[in-house]
């Protein structure tokens, strides 16, 4: 059995503002975001983007993960709470982001971009999927730092007991998501994009890869406390998930029979 290292969640106090680890994770993902788009357009050249380019869908994606993702989380989670207390909403300090709404916040927020700039949606979705998963592999590292979203009791060796759950040794899911979402999924859809593909594909990959990891790991990870565990014994994460895999493979499909004609 293990024990979580306990980390101060504050990186830094600076007189009165104290530097969170989990707000250094997001900027570290949007300094691997452009440190690796500047890579694929200095190296892939048939992507046809530009430095600025990249800067400019990096500002619209950090509005629609902050947006999509704390709306998501009401919406999915917490609705009857926050329509109780609609004053909680603007209290973000607080936590509550969901990565599903965040993924859906960015969709639209590339829909707009690829709509300002006369490009193709998919092609915009296609050249930043390879981008996003080291990103969402520092979020997760960033959970673990702070002890939360900790997984399901467990009696393997490598159990770990939080200190904001209870005595059990659970599953370090966090860094199972890490692992999976983070860095598996960036060596599949990075590998997979190192040459043209048709549109959407890459994008597909992404959905496909993404969902499926997700919703195994969710089994490791612990519900909810306020949802538990749904219709069949899933959890809210597997049945956002679901859909994904499913778009990821029709789109797929299509985008290998577009590519044929």
């Amino acid at each position: 059995m293990l024990i979580h290292p306990q980390f101060d969640p504050v990186a830094l106090q600076l007189g009165p503002i104290a530097v969170h680890w989990y707000g250094l994770m997001y900027l570290a993902a949007f300094g691997l975001f452009l440190l690796l788009g500047r890579w694929r357009i200095a190296n892939q050249p048939w992507t046809a983007w530009s430095p600025k380019m990249l800067d400019d869908v990096l500002f619209y994606g950090v509005l629609g993960v902050v947006l999509g993702g704390r709306l998501g989380y009401i919406l999915f989670y917490k609705p009857g709470d926050y329509l109780a207390h609609p004053a909680d909403i603007f209290k973000v300090w607080e936590g509550g982001m969901s990565f599903h709404g965040g993924f859906l916040g960015v969709i639209i927020a590339m829909a707009l971009f690829a709509r300002s700039r006369k490009l193709r949606w998919l092609a915009v979705t296609d050249f930043i999927a390879p981008l996003v998963p080291l990103g969402l592999a520092t979020g997760r590292l960033g959970n673990f730092i702070n002890g939360e979203l900790w997984g399901r009791p467990t009696d393997l060796p490598w159990g770990m007991v939080f200190r904001y759950a209870d005595a059990l040794p659970r599953h370090p899911s966090q860094l199972y998501q890490l692992a999976g979402e983070g860095l598996l999924l960036f060596a599949v859809v990075w590998i997979f994009a190192k040459k043209p593909r048709p549109l959407g594909a890459v994008s597909a990959v992404f959905l496909m890869g993404y969902g499926t990891l997700r919703f195994l790991a969710e089994f490791t990870r612990e519900p909810d406390s306020f949802l538990g565990l749904l219709g069949f014994g899933l959890s809210m994460g597997q049945w956002l998930s679901l859909p994904m895999i499913v778009a990821g493979f029709f789109m797929l499909r299509w985008s290998q029979r577009r590519s044929t004609l």
